[in-house]
């Protein structure tokens, strides 16, 4: 398959770095264009009153890729509207470095990588190591290789696309995957209050993570039980249940 690549770690990340050597050793032909500097919880933000930046990165040597001044849904856009020189089968954000599970999804970066594919109607995959500490990049790596060699990215509605979440174990330690819903794993968010060397306050988001007892069908529960978990996720975030409701209430 052809393959854009992007995430929200920035180009010098080591997951992006891991992730595009797996899929050109499966045979996959990669094109990256990714920030060139971390972006992570920037959503789904997209450059319009200024211009956006693309420039060759190499590593050791060899061409990498483009780092990009833009977002990782700008990296998206421009990969494949402006740098891409193959037909584009597949885009995939990632590996992110920490999870993205629960209400992580409409904050992340890498989501919203995999989120703008869809839009432009390309199958998408997001895919999160969920340690921060001690990332497994190559068991994400290898389990995302294996995956697409048995699952058909067409088989993604349009308008959608997979959030995959990955336990930092060894391969051989992953219990195997499950489809799974977004967790209510939420944050208790606080500033905490700070004064610069000239005497000014400035203000440093804080905050704890709320993990109530999760559903077993629960990205959160999956990937604490050494599962990955896989959500289908879909650029529309229509509540039906409400939507029923309402009609009820307000026909017409």
């Amino acid at each position: 398959m052809n393959i854009l690549i992007t995430n929200d770690d920035g180009i010098t990340a080591p997951g992006i770095k891991v992730l595009k050597e797996y899929m050109m050793n499966a045979g996959h032909q990669v094109l990256v264009c990714a920030p060139d500097v971390e972006r992570s919880a920037i959503g789904h933000a997209i450059t319009l009153r200024m211009p956006v930046w693309a420039k060759s990165y190499s590593l050791n040597g060899q061409f990498f890729g483009y780092a990009s001044s833009g977002t990782p849904a700008d990296c998206v856009k421009l990969g494949i509207l402006q740098l891409a020189r193959f037909k584009i089968d597949i885009v995939v954000s990632g590996i992110n470095h920490g999870a993205n599970l629960g209400t992580d999804v409409p904050y992340s970066g890498t989501v919203s990588g995999a989120l703008e594919g869809a839009i432009m109607g390309y199958p998408s995959i997001a895919i999160s190591d969920v340690s921060h500490q001690e990332p497994a990049y190559e068991t994400a790596a290898a389990f995302l290789t294996n995956f697409l060699m048995s699952f058909d990215p067409k088989a993604i509605p349009p308008f959608g696309a997979l959030n995959i979440n990955v336990p930092s174990v060894p391969l051989s330690e992953l219990k195997g995957f499950k489809i799974t819903k977004q967790s209510n794993r939420r944050y208790d968010d606080f500033y905490e209050k700070r004064k610069d060397p000239y005497g000014n306050d400035y203000f440093w988001l804080m905050g704890n993570v709320i993990e109530e007892q999760p559903s077993f069908e629960s990205d959160y529960y999956a990937v604490m039980n050494h599962y990955v978990s896989i959500t289908p996720l879909s650029v529309f975030m229509n509540d039906e249940k409400t939507f029923n409701q309402l009609r009820q209430q307000f026909p017409g």
